[in-house]
C-alpha cells in the first residue's frame, strides 16, 4: 500500500514549476549560507575564547603565587574579580566589588577541595545582562593550609564581539538568500518561458481555436536542449492533430455537401520572447557561481582571523629552527612550478639556527613565492641571513615590479596592483607577511631593485622586486 504524501509535501508540489525552483534554491542557500556562518562563528567564537582563557589562566597564576607567599591579591585584567575560600566555603579575601558574595556553589566548592580545576561562566549571550563572567578555582596549598583561589574575569567584550558577529551574519546571509532566490527566480522564469509559450499554441488548437495545418511552435534550430526538444515533439503533435482535423474536414464536405456550414479558421497569437531562453544548465550554472564569495570571508575570515590570530605576539611560539629545514621543504613545494614555467628557484642561506615560530614564517615565505610565480618573471631567489640576532629573510624576482604607487600600500588589506587585478586573490596575501614579521616583533617591506645592485650572501641582482622580512631571532 502505498503511504501518501505529507500535507507540506502535498502543498509543494501544488506550487508552479518556477516556485518550486525558487523554493528549492531558496532552501539550498539557507543551508549553505547557514553552515558558513556556523562555521565563521565557531571559529571567531574559539578565538575569542581562547584569548579570555589564555588571561584567566595568567591571572590565575599571578593569584596562586600571592596566596602562597602570603601577599597581598593582585589586581588583574580590567574588571577582574578574585576571592579567596577555605575547604569550609568562608571567604577569606576577596575583591571590594563582590565582599562575601559567594561565586561557586557548594558542588563546585567540594570539588575544587578535592583538587579540581572548576571552570564556569556566569550570566549568557543573549539576553544582554550585566556582569557576565568566566571564572576559574583551583585549590592552593599557604601555609600549610589548603585553599581555594577563585580567579574571574569580564566576558563584556567578547560577547560583544560575537552579538555584533551574529548581527552582521544575519545581515549578510539574509540579504545573499534574497539575492539568490531573485536570480533563481529570474533565471527559472527565462528557462520555462518558452514551456509557456508552448503551451499557450498547443492549448488555442486544443480549443478548437486554431485548426490551420500550417500551425507551428517557434523552435530554435541551432540548439537541442530538453526545451528545444518539447518543441519539436509539440510542433509534431501539431502537425498529426492538424492532418486529422483535414481529414475530419473532407469527411464533412462528403457527408454534407448540402449544407453549407463553413469552417471559421482562427490562428491563435503567439508570445514572442524578447529575452532569449535560458537552459537548465545555466540555471545550474547560475546557482554554481553563488555559491564561490561566501567559501573568502571564512577563508578571510579565516584569513581575517589569521591576521587577527597574528596582531598578538602571545600565540608567538618561537622554538630553535634551522634555516634548511625553515626553507628547503617550503621551496621544494614551488621549484616544480618555476621549473614548469621554465623560470629557476634558487635558495640561499648560510647555517645557522634561529629562534622563530615555523608554523606562520613557512607559510609568509609560501605566499611570497607564489606571488613571484603569478606575478613575477624570470628567475626566483630565496635568501635568509642570521647576524646580531635578526632574522633578514627576502624572495626576489626578476618582474616588472611593482608600480610606484602601490608600494606605500603594498601591506594594507586588500590592496592590490591594477596589473594583478585579473588574476585570482583577495589581496590579503602581503598584509598576512606584514602581520607574521610584526607578530614576531619585525617589519616587511616592498621594494623595485635597480639593475645591477648586490644583494645579500653576495648575489648579483637584476631588476625586479623583492620582499624582505627582518624580524628578531
Amino acid at each position: 500500500m502505498t503511504r501518501p504524501p505529507g500535507p507540506l509535501l502535498t502543498r509543494f508540489q501544488r506550487l508552479p514549476v518556477v516556485g518550486r525552483l525558487v523554493l528549492a534554491v531558496a532552501l539550498a542557500m539557507t543551508l549553505v549560507l547557514t553552515g558558513a556562518a556556523g562555521l565563521v562563528y565557531w571559529r571567531v567564537e574559539t578565538a575569542l575564547d581562547s584569548q579570555l582563557d589564555e588571561d584567566l589562566a595568567a591571572y590565575q597564576q599571578t593569584l596562586d603565587r600571592a596566596v602562597r607567599d602570603g601577599q597581598d591579591l593582585p589586581a588583574g585584567p580590567n574588571g577582574s574579580l578574585s576571592q579567596v575560600l577555605d575547604t569550609d566555603g568562608r571567604v577569606l579575601r576577596s575583591s571590594s566589588v563582590v565582599h562575601d558574595q559567594r561565586l561557586l556553589t557548594s558542588a563546585e566548592r567540594a570539588a575544587a577541595a578535592h583538587g579540581a580545576v572548576v571552570r564556569r561562566d556566569i550570566g549568557a549571550l543573549l539576553p544582554i545582562t550585566d556582569g557576565t563572567l568566566r571564572l576559574r578555582a583551583q585549590r592552593v596549598t599557604a601555609g600549610g593550609q589548603p585553599r581555594i583561589v577563585i580567579a574571574a574575569v569580564q566576558r563584556g567584550h567578547r560577547d560583544e564581539a560575537l552579538r555584533e558577529l551574529l548581527a552582521q551574519l544575519a545581515l549578510a546571509s539574509g540579504l545573499t538568500l534574497l539575492a539568490a532566490s531573485y536570480v533563481g527566480y529570474r533565471t527559472a522564469r527565462a528557462a520555462l518561458r518558452p514551456v509557456e509559450r508552448y503551451r499557450v499554441g498547443a492549448a488555442a488548437l486544443a480549443d478548437g481555436a486554431a485548426a490551420s495545418p500550417g500551425l507551428r511552435l517557434e523552435v530554435p534550430i541551432d540548439r537541442d536542449d530538453e526545451i528545444t526538444r518539447l518543441g519539436h515533439t509539440l510542433n509534431r503533435m501539431l502537425g498529426r492533430l492538424a492532418a486529422s482535423a483535414a481529414r475530419e474536414h473532407q469527411f464533412i464536405a462528403d457527408a454534407s455537401h448540402e449544407l453549407r456550414t463553413p469552417l471559421t479558421l482562427m490562428r491563435a497569437e503567439l508570445d514572442v520572447a524578447l529575452h532569449r531562453p535560458r537552459t537548465a544548465e545555466e540555471l545550474t550554472e547560475t546557482l554554481r557561481s553563488v555559491d564561490a564569495e561566501a567559501r573568502r570571508l571564512v577563508t578571510l575570515a579565516n584569513a581575517l582571523l589569521d591576521l587577527e590570530q597574528l596582531g598578538s605576539g602571545e600565540r608567538i611560539q618561537r622554538v630553535p629552527t634551522t634555516l634548511d629545514s625553515l626553507l628547503d621543504d617550503t621551496c621544494a613545494q614551488y621549484r616544480t612550478a618555476a621549473e614548469r614555467d621554465g623560470r629557476t628557484l634558487t635558495v640561499a642561506y648560510g647555517p645557522a639556527t634561529v629562534r622563530v615560530d615555523p608554523r606562520w614564517l613557512e607559510p609568509a615565505v609560501g605566499t611570497l613565492l607564489d606571488n613571484a610565480l603569478r606575478h613575477g618573471r624570470g628567475a626566483i631567489v630565496v635568501r635568509a641571513e642570521a647576524r646580531d640576532g635578526r632574522l633578514s629573510l627576502s624572495v626576489s624576482d626578476e618582474g616588472p615590479g611593482f608600480p610606484p604607487d602601490f608600494l606605500p600600500h603594498a601591506f594594507d588589506r586588500f590592496s592590490r596592483a591594477e596589473a594583478s587585478r585579473t588574476t585570482p586573490g583577495a589581496g590579503l596575501g602581503l598584509a598576512l607577511v606584514a602581520a607574521v614579521a610584526a607578530s614576531h616583533g619585525g617589519t616587511a617591506r616592498a621594494a623595485n631593485i635597480s639593475p645591477g645592485g648586490t644583494g645579500g650572501m653576495g648575489v648579483t641582482e637584476a631588476a625586479g622586486a623583492a620582499v624582505t622580512l627582518d624580524v628578531p631571532c
